[in-house]
């Protein structure tokens, strides 16, 4: 599986706001479906960590909205796993509109891996780390 994951979609009808455009909430509907999209690639499905009892939530995202998505674009959505430290990860974002290469939405969230039963930071484990490549740079 390579290191920056790609994950294709159209945009939606339902998915345009007021303004004729991609509402900006689904930007970030798009980057969780990616994320987990790459998790389940790696073999991290979310059945495979409700097994395991940790997981991930959200900390904070951070999206910088460069250009708009319009209806029944096609558009893609890199991923990859910037660092991956004891009890928290930062997973990176850009998406773009094929079929001119622009780019829609540079973006990062930071994650938690947490006990789902206490909903504490929980360590890690080697299995998960080994999962996925690091990618440093864009």
């Amino acid at each position: 599986m390579p290191a920056v994951y790609e994950h294709h979609r159209t945009v939606l009808d339902a998915e345009i706001d007021g303004l004729g455009h991609a509402n900006n909430v689904v930007y970030l509907h798009w980057m969780i479906d990616a994320a987990v999209a790459h998790s389940a690639a790696q073999g991290w499905t979310g059945e495979r960590y409700q097994e395991l009892g940790t997981g991930w939530v959200v900390r904070r995202h951070e999206i910088n909205y460069l250009q708009p998505a319009f209806a029944g674009e096609e558009i893609v959505v890199r991923t990859w796993v910037a660092d991956m430290r004891r009890v928290q990860s930062q997973r990176r974002f850009v998406i773009e509109r094929i079929h001119d290469g622009v780019k829609l939405v540079e973006a990062t969230t930071n994650w938690a891996f947490i006990n789902f039963k206490t909903g504490a930071p929980a360590r890690i484990p080697a299995e998960v780390t080994d999962s996925f490549e690091i990618v440093k740079a864009e």
